[in-house]
Order: C-alpha cells, then structure tokens, then sequence
C-alpha cells in the first residue's frame, strides 16, 4: 500500500451550498464541503472566514442546498468568488430565489433538496472561522425528484460529490443495495 500524509480525503464529500441573508436582505451563498450529519436533527459545518459567516452572525438561519449535475458550474462559482467582493454573486449563477418558508434565509429553487437550518452552536469560533451546530428546521424537496415511496430520490437528482484528492465533481451513481437489510444475508 502507497502511504500519504494526512489529507481531507473522507469521501465522498457532499457539495453543500450554504444560502444566507446578509444584513440588507440580500441573498448570498457558498459552496462547502465539510460537513454532514451531527446527529438526529442536526448538521456540522466547519466554515472558514466567509461573507456567510458574516451573515450568520447578524441573522443565524440558512439554507443548505445538495448540488448537481445540472447546477455545477455555479456551484463550483459561489464557492470561488467571495460574497465579501462581489455583492450580487446570485444575479451571475441564475438561480431563483425566494424566501425559505420556515427560516429567514433563501431558498434556490434550482436545487432539487434543501434544508432549513438554525444555528444551534458555534465551536472554536475564531478570526480564520468556525464549526457551526445547526437544527435541521425543515426539509424541502422539489416533486419532480420524490420517488414511488413519497420520499426524495437521490437517483432522480444527480447529486454531485467533490473529490479532494483530484479537485473534481463526481456523479453519484445507481443504489446498489438495501442499507440494515442486505447484511442480514450473513445471518
């Protein structure tokens, strides 16, 4: 086996882009990539030095979006301008927005999933940023992309991953079994 330093390469890592108001009511989002599941209702995110932070410290709701496929590229955008130098970023990527229904935070109705949050916790807060604690308020998700059950289908929405060992945006692929049921076939 090759052996590398130690890198930020759990995968995969989920494209999250992170919608906020800032202090004048003007929408804004990022892209981030480190972050996840916390714990039943909950999401971490540890974030850098961003207008996002700056946002969240005036108002503490947001919205986390699940890139794909088809909003790549201005995915990959938000996540390298700063909403500090450019004001207006979300006139460039296209994207619809309104206001969440449940938090005081945008939705992009261009994304098929999105989470309202509230911050529940800010860790390590520093100058360089933090690891932030939120409370999943809501989930919502486009029709178009709800499967035979009623419930969101991750096939339907292309959903990318970043790869941070080759700095790219891969496709997630077919299902290919049944989670707390296939292993049951060792019993």
């Amino acid at each position: 086996m090759k052996s590398f330093d130690s890198k930020p390469w759990i995968l995969p890592q989920p494209v999250l882009i992170i919608g906020t108001y800032d202090a004048s009511g003007t929408p804004n989002a990022m892209n981030a990539a480190w972050g996840g599941q916390w714990d039943m209702h909950e999401i971490i995110i540890s974030l850098g030095s961003h207008a996002t932070t700056d946002n969240l410290k005036v108002n503490g709701d947001f919205t986390v979006a699940f890139a794909t496929k088809d909003t790549m590229i201005a995915s990959d955008y938000v996540g390298i301008v700063s909403g500090r130098k450019q004001k207006d970023k979300i006139a460039k990527t296209g994207w619809s927005t309104s206001k969440a229904p449940n938090v005081n935070a945008p939705l992009f109705s261009d994304f098929p999933m999105t989470l309202e949050c509230r911050v529940k916790q800010k860790m390590d807060e520093s100058d360089s940023g933090c690891y932030l604690i939120a409370e999943i308020v809501n989930i919502l998700c486009d029709e178009v992309y709800l499967g035979e059950d009623g419930n969101p289908d991750m096939e339907k929405m292309c959903l990318i991953t970043y790869n941070p060992i080759n700095h790219t945006y891969v496709q997630l692929g077919a299902t290919v079994g049944k989670a707390f049921s296939d292993g049951k076939k060792l019993n």
